[in-house]
């Protein structure tokens, strides 16, 4: 069936405008990150100064409960959460509008791959606030998606088309769509370890990231946000790689063949399986922990990069141009 080009242009707006929406909420994150401590700061200090007495010391009522209040700061991230759930809805208009101009699922290309990924990677960040007090992180996560979606935009963009023959197989949607959602989950852990090794090693020597650790969450925090995020993720990527394998088996006639997707999938397979067997059995946590989450994330952003735009393989459908 023909392209629909009309529909192929209104996605392409839609992606647009969710792009530029997400660097407004990373701005009144950022604004909130950087201002946002220094309220909070002074309501503890403010509360403190409540407690001092002047004279003997007398027995104090129970304190009322008191609203906490909400700075100017702390508004401007609600907006950013409120900015967010906007691009979001465009995000998925984007995708949808994509999938009727190609009658096809949506992640063909690198372009199409890119959207879906960093769609994910928002929603999924999105249920984090709604789990834990991370919002003033929100910029950190929001940062990587908006350079993602402006290289997929830009230098990755392909014309609305039908797929290539090889792709034109119902493993795409199974296949493809695990490794979309579990690659996009995958982002969340990645961020939240990279701001958990700076946090600990501020922690560690208070000389070290002194203006930017101290607005992070705490570690803790940090550290089961990147754990709970990588259980989801890997029963989801594991998946992926297994239907992978026997869509090559139809397709080439063997389950492997080392071929260099196949190759990365694999070891960032091996990474993060160390990283949930290595927090189970021999307790590692923290930095150790942190520092193998850091590596998986690596590991997956070569895969998305190196290996489908520098290497020549039978998984060579990044359809740049």
């Amino acid at each position: 069936m023909p392209v629909n080009e009309t529909l192929s242009q209104y996605s392409d707006w839609s992606y647009t405008t969710a792009t530029a929406i997400y660097v407004l909420a990373l701005v009144f994150f950022l604004i909130e990150q950087s201002f946002g401590a220094k309220g909070r700061l002074a309501a503890e200090r403010s509360g403190a100064r409540q407690l001092v007495g002047a004279g003997a010391p007398v027995e104090a009522p129970p304190p009322a409960p008191v609203r906490p209040v909400r700075g100017r700061a702390e508004r401007i991230g609600r907006m950013g959460v409120s900015l967010t759930v906007l691009g979001v809805l465009l995000h998925v208009t984007a995708l949808l509008l994509r999938g009727l101009a190609t009658h096809r699922v949506p992640w063909g290309n690198m372009y199409e791959y890119i959207m879906a990924v960093t769609f994910i990677a928002v929603v999924t960040w999105l249920v984090v606030l709604r789990k834990f007090p991370v919002r003033h992180l929100s910029g950190f996560m929001l940062l990587p998606v908006v350079i993602l979606m402006f290289v997929g935009g830009t230098a990755l963009y392909t014309v609305a088309a039908p797929v290539q023959p090889a792709l034109q197989s119902y493993w795409l949607w199974i296949h493809v769509s695990a490794a979309i959602i579990s690659s996009g989950v995958f982002m969340v852990p990645g961020v939240a370890s990279i701001c958990y090794l700076i946090r600990s090693a501020h922690e560690r020597d208070e000389r070290r990231f002194a203006r930017f650790a101290p607005k992070l969450p705490d570690a803790a925090v940090l550290d089961r946000v990147a754990y709970r995020a990588t259980v989801l993720a890997f029963p989801l990527f594991t998946f992926g790689v297994l239907c992978g394998a026997v869509w090559a088996e139809s397709a080439w006639g063997r389950f492997w063949g080392w071929d260099p997707k196949e190759t990365t999938a694999f070891v960032a397979w091996v990474v993060y399986a160390a990283y949930l067997h290595s927090r189970a059995t021999a307790g590692w946590r923290g930095t150790r922990a942190a520092v193998i989450n850091v590596l998986g994330f690596a590991v997956m952003v070569f895969n998305l990069f190196f290996v489908n735009l520098v290497t020549t393989g039978l998984h060579s459908y990044a359809g740049v141009g």
